[in-house]
């Protein structure tokens, strides 16, 4: 499939940025946000937008900001990958489009942006999605060492944290990204035609700044946004999540292990499901399309227990 599956691009003015987006399905379906991670983008969802939209559903997918077409107004913002900036994007977006409430699915930054957007907007969100189950960050606990195995998986956070990483990041964004497609898809057999048409995401020009922001800030290197000052304070709190929620692990996910987050399970209030899929990886809607859509689809029509 190509870009034309996802439906018409289209930008718009929300908060601090002109979101670059594409749209399908019928203007008054059931709207759903689409929210890809990072090193990816819209693609993740080229095969899980279309089935959607077929079935009635308004579907939204953005570019986040520092990817795509998506741009600052000013260039005077600063350049913040803070999950609480990413979150306020979220709920920036429903406004700018007058939708009052959708279900926001995601995965990696997409599923931070939602869990965030969904805990600290829950009448915005009719239901969601997150790849890796509780994806608030708790910088507060950021320096508190976890199994080598595991600190292992992070190493891209630690090479961002020197500016060596920066630097890495700048000259090398395409063969550094594909590698962590790699380590992080271990069995997902992807072309290259298929990486660079997500890579082409990488090269707005405030990649760089926000993807090392965002790996400093969550380790508590690095000042926020005062513009989302509040807002973060709220999220330290690691605030409980009450909309109906499906959460995922791949059992081949190369970043977090299946029942990584195990221990977050409890900050689901709400009916709340969690699935593993056999053979994903850490892209699951791209590398499992069908179990997105089946989510999308349970949320959408209520059918999930807890």
């Amino acid at each position: 499939m190509n870009e034309n599956a996802l439906g018409s691009l289209r930008r718009v003015q929300a908060g601090v940025l002109k979101v670059a987006f594409h749209e399908s399905g019928p203007a008054d379906g059931p709207p759903v946000l689409l929210l890809h991670g990072f090193p990816y983008d819209v693609q993740s969802y080229v095969e899980v937008a279309p089935q959607l939209a077929a079935e009635g559903c308004r579907v939204v997918v953005p570019y986040l900001r520092g990817f795509g077409p998506t741009q600052f107004t000013d260039a005077g913002t600063p350049r913040s990958g803070e999950q609480a900036a990413i979150g306020a994007d979220v709920r920036d977006l429903l406004d700018a489009l007058a939708i009052p409430r959708a279900v926001l699915a995601g995965y990696d930054w997409g599923g931070t942006a939602a869990c965030v957007a969904a805990a600290l907007w829950p009448e915005r969100c009719t239901g969601l999605i997150s790849v890796n189950s509780y994806k608030i960050h708790n910088i507060a606990a950021a320096k508190q060492p976890i199994a080598p195995e595991n600190e292992a998986r992070y190493w891209y956070q630690y090479y961002f944290h020197a500016e060596r990483g920066r630097t890495g990041l700048t000259q090398n964004r395409r063969a550094l990204c594909k590698l962590l497609w790699r380590m992080w898809s271990p069995i997902w057999q992807f072309d290259d035609a298929t990486y660079e048409r997500s890579a082409a995401a990488f090269d707005n020009p405030d990649f760089v700044d926000i993807v090392i922001h965002s790996y400093r800030h969550r380790h508590g290197l690095v000042p926020g946004d005062p513009a989302y000052a509040a807002f973060q304070a709220r999220l330290a709190e690691q605030p409980d999540i009450s909309v109906p929620s499906i959460t995922f692990d791949g059992t081949d996910d190369g970043v977090m292990p299946v029942g990584g987050t195990a221990d977050h399970g409890h900050h689901f209030i709400g009916r709340h499901e969690h699935r593993v899929v056999q053979g994903a990886g850490h892209n699951l809607p791209q590398e499992k399309p069908q179990a997105f859509v089946d989510a999308v689809r349970d949320l959408v029509h209520g059918n999930i227990g807890g």
